[in-house]
């Protein structure tokens, strides 16, 4: 039973590795993945709270076949594969990285025996085209290859990370009790009509969704999954602050 193996910085975990995830787990009979350091980058967060955030997403896929495995978790990939062809041993391994990483791959430490360990699978990444001339370079190194046959969005880490440190927010409003109570801003005590702005229109009523980031032109959490969205919140990640969804009773 071939084992996909997909490690990722989880820096934070973004819709291209919720549709990346998905898409292996249509292809492969069982997904691994872990959140790793990685050591030509300068990381967001500490490992442990990426670990949680993918563990979060991993959740939310609620798919049997994938799990997070993040014992697996090393800044070298040949340690990884190791541990994979310990922790599953005889079972046929699947390397899988995205488009953007192809080139760096023959740099990587001992890549020859990494390459000779597992069959390696390339996602496209938008943006990212797979270039011919890289592929030859690691067939040269012996790597059994192919690129899969799916559409990862353009979706970055980074950009959330970039787009949270320079987008200050304020938080929503408090939402209203369960009760039933109406939502009432500290300046707005009970009983008072809201004010008119200049023309004399009243202000519509404010929204009930309790979750109104994400929605806006820009905003760094519509990259993000919904699901990890308190997980960044609770531990104030990435500059993001605020309160805490209300608790799913579906």
């Amino acid at each position: 039973m071939a084992i996909a193996l997909f490690g990722t910085s989880a820096d934070p975990p973004t819709e291209g590795h919720r549709v990346l995830l998905q898409g292996l787990l249509s292809l492969y009979p069982r997904v691994a993945t872990w959140a790793s350091d990685n050591p030509q980058k300068h990381h967001g967060a500490p490992l442990a709270l990426r670990a949680e955030l993918l563990g979060a997403l991993v959740a939310a896929l609620q798919d049997p076949r994938l799990s997070l495995e993040q014992e697996l978790s090393s800044p070298w990939a040949i340690e990884t594969l190791e541990r994979a062809a310990r922790r599953w041993p005889g079972e046929p391994l699947v390397f899988v990285v995205g488009s953007d990483l192809v080139a760096q791959i023959p740099r990587w430490r001992q890549a020859s025996r990494l390459l000779a360990g597992c069959r390696l699978a390339i996602a496209p990444r938008g943006g990212w085209p797979v270039c011919s001339a890289d592929l030859d370079a690691l067939r040269r190194l012996g790597a059994r290859l192919e690129v899969l046959d799916l559409q990862v969005p353009a979706t970055a880490s980074s950009r959330v990370r970039q787009q949270a440190a320079s987008a200050p927010r304020t938080s929503p409003e408090p939402h209203a009790a369960e009760s039933g109570s109406p939502q009432l801003s500290a300046a707005q005590p009970p009983g008072v009509d809201p004010p008119a702005d200049e023309a004399g229109a009243v202000p519509a009523a404010l929204p009930d969704d309790p979750w109104p980031w994400g929605q806006e032109q820009g905003d760094p959490l519509q990259e993000v999954p919904p699901a990890l969205r308190p997980v960044l919140l609770e531990h104030n990640l990435y500059g993001l602050h605020g309160p805490l969804p209300p608790p799913d009773r579906s």
